[in-house]
């Protein structure tokens, strides 16, 4: 049984597809990592509509992996790219958002042979 991603929503979505939530897993494994990334960059050079926009191509592949405690991390960050606050706060919630996401790509790998 997977820690860190929960396939209800996508089997729920399409059916209990296996085909299509392998596609799904190999999507995730491609955009995300990257959307990381960007937010990351986006934070150290306070370019918040990088965060932002980054962090909202994410927001329903955590919600639809039933990635619940990234997604509120990520609300988190989207919340403060609008608001443009301050780095320091911010960092921890990336930190433990990216940590979250490096489990799940750890986990999805080992259980879809990706």
């Amino acid at each position: 049984m997977p820690l860190y991603y929960n396939l209800s929503k996508v089997y729920e979505l399409s059916d209990n597809d296996q085909e299509f939530a392998l596609h799904i897993m190999a999507l995730f494994l491609e955009e995300v990592p990257v959307e990381i990334k960007n937010i990351k960059e986006g934070i150290e050079e306070k370019d918040f509509t990088k965060v932002y926009a980054a962090s909202h191509k994410i927001k329903p592949t955590l919600d639809l992996l039933g990635l619940f405690q990234a997604y509120e991390f990520n609300i988190q960050i989207m919340d403060w790219s609008k608001s443009t606050g301050q780095k320091k706060e911010i960092r921890e919630i990336y930190k433990e958002l990216k940590s979250l996401i490096d489990h799940a790509v750890k986990e999805i790998k080992k259980d879809f042979n990706l």
